[in-house]
């Protein structure tokens, strides 16, 4: 295949924008197709012009179905409802999706792992290519610092984000604690108030920050005696996202069905 023809899930929003310049930027990838909601202002626009380059003869619809049919794979950072109503246009047209939307819960991420096992899906909570080096990092220090030293997860989001604590900071505790052998939803407290007495060292703690336009910010913290290690993650625009997932699309055309993440793309694992 000499050229890779992507769909776009949500192209006018944010990160929508910053996927058409992802998609444009990427050698071997051409925008086929880009779509919204049906009440969207953008219908009818060309989404070349949305996104701040010149036009692209790629109009902006009000049908998945159409999106689907023209593209090769699909990238899809929307909304928990929108992501999980395209999982049967997939499994129809046997397209490939990257899903950069967070906040699914267990039986969102069983419906997904269902639909991986017919046609490949990328799954990831940052598609930032610091970020997942930082969980790659994170569970050789956690390994190494063991049991002596308290686990803090700091995050900070812009003040539109919809769930806390981000996607990427509950992976992030994942990953710390299958490194040390313990299971987050045992150990995670999320937020402390009141009397809370002595921190118990095998919890791992979360603190959300909701603010302005912040685009992404994340920090492992390591305290011991003595001593604190802290690993962190600024993200200053959304087009760091856009580039990972853009870069997972041209990876995830040809593969076998299966849920894959950025670690198989990096080549982590």
């Amino acid at each position: 295949m000499s050229e890779i023809r992507v769909g776009i899930a949500g192209a006018a929003g944010r990160m929508g924008r910053m996927l058409v310049q992802a998609v444009l930027d990427q050698p071997g990838l051409r925008l086929a197709s880009a779509w919204e909601r049906s009440d969207s202002l953008a219908i009818g626009k060309d989404v070349g012009e949305l996104a701040g380059v010149p036009a692209l003869g790629v109009v902006i619809s009000d049908s998945p179905q159409k999106g689907f049919a023209a593209a090769d794979v699909i990238i899809d950072f929307t909304t928990i409802p929108s992501t999980l109503d395209h999982l049967p246009l997939a499994l129809e047209m046997n397209k490939p999706m990257i899903i950069g939307t967070t906040g699914f819960d267990a039986a969102a991420r069983e419906r997904i792992a269902a639909a991986a096992s017919k046609t490949p899906i990328v799954l990831a909570p940052n598609f930032s290519v610091g970020i997942n080096l930082m969980f790659q990092v994170a569970a050789q220090v956690a390994q190494v610092l063991g049991e002596a030293f308290d686990i803090e997860i700091i995050e900070a989001h812009h003040r539109h984000k919809v769930d806390a604590p981000s996607g990427t900071a509950v992976r992030l505790g994942e990953t710390v604690a299958q490194a040390l052998g313990r299971s987050l939803p045992e150990v995670a407290v999320y937020g402390r108030q009141g009397h809370t007495g002595a921190r118990d060292r095998q919890t791992i703690g979360f603190a959300t920050v909701r603010g302005g336009d912040v685009v992404g910010d994340h920090t492992l913290l390591f305290a011991g005696e003595g001593e604190r290690l802290e690993i962190t993650h600024r993200a200053s625009s959304r087009l760091t996202f856009a580039r990972g997932a853009a870069r997972a699309a041209q990876w995830v055309v040809g593969r076998a069905p299966g849920l894959y993440d950025m670690r198989d793309i990096l080549g982590f694992r």
